[in-house]
């Protein structure tokens, strides 16, 4: 990628992150499993939704966010618009977090 281009997409990405600040915890939190998670995919045409991780081995973690939003709904809308998603091979995928610890009690 010609680092014009480089600079014009992180560009997008600073600015997201200013736009959804309200939505970001500032906590840490626990994923649910895998099997619960969603992604958002880059697809010529737009992003599009599947179920599942489907991580594959070349894939990479570059971070993580904690988002506050109504639902599952609410957090796939918000991945969809990852500036990101306009380069071929990126992913966003979307989990709910942990939240009832009772089977961990004695």
């Amino acid at each position: 990628m010609p680092p014009e281009r480089a600079q014009e997409i992180y560009a997008q990405v600073y600015e997201w992150f200013q736009q959804n600040a309200a939505v970001f915890a500032e906590a840490g939190a626990e994923l649910q499993s895998v099997e619960t998670a969603s992604t958002v995919r880059h697809r010529a045409g737009g992003p599009v939704i599947v179920d599942g991780p489907f991580t594959e081995a070349r894939e990479a973690v570059g971070g993580f966010a904690v988002v506050d939003v109504p639902d599952r709904d609410a957090a796939l809308a918000l991945a969809r618009t990852w500036p990101m998603l306009v380069l071929p091979g990126t992913s966003v995928e979307v989990r709910p977090m942990v939240t009832d610890y009772s089977q961990f009690e004695e």
